[in-house]
This record gives structure tokens, sequence and C-alpha cells, in this order.
């Protein structure tokens, strides 16, 4: 069996189609895009081609998508901002958000002397909707900071109930969607939330590249100082092959959005179905094994292991060519156990092993036959030993 990557929450393969593109770039419009001569206008007008296509699928106007490079640069510039700027005093958010948007409000806190107020998650990582309204009510220069996805254990925030709230109550509403974007369709128009950050490789676009929606009018000033690209909101030459690239993975991404899904939630309930046959007593992490309250390209689930013979699994996985993670890519090679599962699960599972498994349009039954085998064998091992 070939090297198997079940890690598509980290990062996915770029698109043969997307390489093809930036490739073309890279070899015709090398000026820089703030350059007044025909190398510059013609880098110029391939970028802004691009934002408007990008603007497009979300029902924006052009001018309200700003460049960055990529999910945690665009966190980083709202948060910051509409503290610094736009007079937050408060952030409302929850401990099992991704790091971009954990840290950034830990350190403005430190910075700006600003309230956290923090969401109850329940066992299955669901905020409380009737807190979070009770926190809005009549209170002002609120800004609240929820994922669309969560990156570990794959649940759906209802983004147009949040948006709503925030909306009806003065808040502001900032989403990361990196985990979203380029899965589900999100109509900006539909759903009035103010800021949303995504990055293209999660999507089947290059790394190093993603965008901050940041609705116009919001009054949002540049983290980035320098020159006077993206509008004045991020300075910086621009990577045009990069965008290019973003915008060809989006539009490929939209364009086969049905078809694409539709393969990976059978892929999903197959390995779903599968590995609940053949180890009996493996139970999921939030509602990753829901299809309606999960993502379709993630499963998070919690192996019947002792702890003393868990530790080794991950790598016992990749000696067998089978790539897959204990949850964000942001904490690999850390010892500290996912901030996700220890807000969520109890004491006796969270010392069992977690293991993460995404899918793209590259993965097979027979992948997920592979894995599944292993799993058993490893499983049934520490059985045999403990």
């Amino acid at each position: 069996m070939k090297p198997i990557y079940f890690d598509n929450a980290a990062t996915t393969r770029i698109r043969d189609e997307v390489i093809e593109a930036m490739a073309n770039v890279m070899k015709t419009n090398f000026g820089n895009a703030s350059s007044s001569h025909s190398f510059g206008r013609s880098s110029k007008s391939v970028m802004e081609t691009s934002r408007k296509a990008i603007a497009s699928f979300f029902n924006v106007s052009a001018g309200e998508i700003v460049f960055t490079s990529g999910g945690t640069e665009a966190d980083n510039l709202v948060l910051r901002s509409a503290v610094r700027d736009l007079g937050v005093k408060h952030i409302i958010t929850s401990k099992i958000e991704h790091h971009g948007v954990l840290r950034t409000v830990e350190q403005l806190k430190k910075e700006y002397d600003i309230t956290i107020s923090w969401l109850n998650v329940d066992d299955k990582g669901a905020i409380d909707y009737n807190q979070l309204e009770d926190l809005l009510i009549n209170k002002s220069n609120v800004l609240v900071s929820l994922m669309h996805i969560n990156n570990e254990i794959g649940n759906l925030l209802d983004l147009k109930r949040i948006a709503n709230l925030c909306k009806v109550n003065e808040a502001l509403f900032h989403s990361d969607a990196v985990q979203s974007v380029g899965h589900y369709k999100i109509d900006l128009q539909d759903i009035p939330l103010d800021f949303m950050a995504v990055s293209a490789h999660k999507f089947h676009g290059p790394k190093g590249i993603g965008f901050a929606f940041v609705r116009k009018s919001s009054g949002l000033k540049p983290m980035i100082i320098g020159g006077e690209q993206e509008r004045g909101l991020r300075a910086g030459t621009e990577s045009i092959h990069n965008i290019v690239g973003l915008q060809k993975a989006l539009t490929y991404s939209y364009n086969n959005l049905e078809e694409e899904a539709n393969y990976i939630k059978e892929l999903k309930s197959y390995f779903i179905n599968k590995v609940s046959i053949d180890i009996p007593n493996i139970t999921f992490n939030g509602y990753s094994a829901d299809q309606d309250k999960g993502s379709y390209m993630l499963l998070n689930l919690c192996l019947p292991m002792a702890p003393n013979k868990s530790d080794m699994i991950l790598f016992q996985l990749d000696l067998k060519g089978v790539a897959c993670s204990r949850g964000s890519a942001c904490q690999s090679g850390s010892s500290r156990k996912s901030h996700v599962l220890s807000e969520i699960l109890n004491a006796d599972d969270l010392e069992k092993p977690s293991i993460r498994f995404s899918f793209s349009i590259y993965n097979t039954k027979e992948e997920i036959d592979y894995v599944i085998d292993l799993l058993k064998t490893l499983v049934a091992r520490q059985v045999k030993t403990s």
C-alpha cells in the first residue's frame, strides 16, 4: 500500500490545475502589482480579476477581500484592530477555538485589559446559544469570535443564527472559516457577519495565502504597516501567483462542490460503519460522526486503549505509511493534550488515544480498509498484552 494521507484538516494536496495556473503566472506575470509600467499593470489586472472572482462566491464586493498570508494573519488583523481601533472592550469566544484566535485574544487581554467571556460548551463541544444571548443583551463595544467548523472535532456552528443575534445586539461578529470555505457555501449577504478568515491550503490551494473578509466601512486599520497595498489594510508586495492559486482552487472547489462533497461523505460514512463494526467499543468525539452537525471531511475517534499503551500509536501508524493526527497541526510535537478535547472529555477518555482522520477527494475506500485493519490490530495487540 502506498503512503496514505488522512490529514486533510491540516493541509490539502494542491490540485494539478492550480499548480499549472500558478506556474503560468510566475512565468508571465512577474511584475510588481504596485508598479505603474506595463509589467506592473499586467500583474495588477490578474490580481484584481482574481479578487473579483473570489468575492463573487460570497456575494460581496471585491473591496471587502483583503489578501493575507493565511487564516492566522487574518484572525490577528481583525481581532487586534477591533480592540485597538474600533473600541471593542469585550470579546466573547470559546475555549475550543483555534490558537490563532485564542492566543490573540489572551494577548489582547494583557495589552488592553479587555474583558473576555468564555462560552460554555457541552460534552459534544456545542456552544451555549442562550448564554451568548444573555451576554450580548444591553452590552456595548462587543465582538464575538467563533469558528464555523472546529478544526479538531468538526462541529458546525450555526453562522446565521449567531450573525443575526450579533446584529440585533449591535455586536461585531468574526468567524474563523478556515475549515469551511471551499467546502461549504457562505452567502455573506444572507449571513451578516462582519469579518471572516480564510486560508487557501485547506481547499487544495497553495500555502502562505488567504484572505480576511472585512465588511465595507468597518473602520478596520492595518496590522502590518508600510505600503498602501490591499487598500491600505495590509502592506507588502502581493504574491500574485499565490493569489491566482487561491482563486483557482476556490473556483474548482465550488464548481465541483456537490459531486466532491457527496464522494467524501460516502467515504466518511464507510469509515464510521466499518470501524464501528471492527472496533466495537470505539467512540467519536464531538459531533464528528454526525453528518448534519459536523463537517463531512473530518472524523475524530477515541480508541478503547489503555493510556500506557497508546503513546506511540501515531508513530506506529506513520511507520505503516499512514498520515493522521491528534488534532491541530499547530500543536504538532507538543506533549500537551488537545485543548479542545480537554474541554469536552472526561478524565478517563482524555487519557485514551484520540485520532483525527480528515478526508479529501484523493482518498479511497481501499485506503480506509487498510487503516482500519491497522487500528484493529493495534487495539487487539494492547488487549492481549494488558
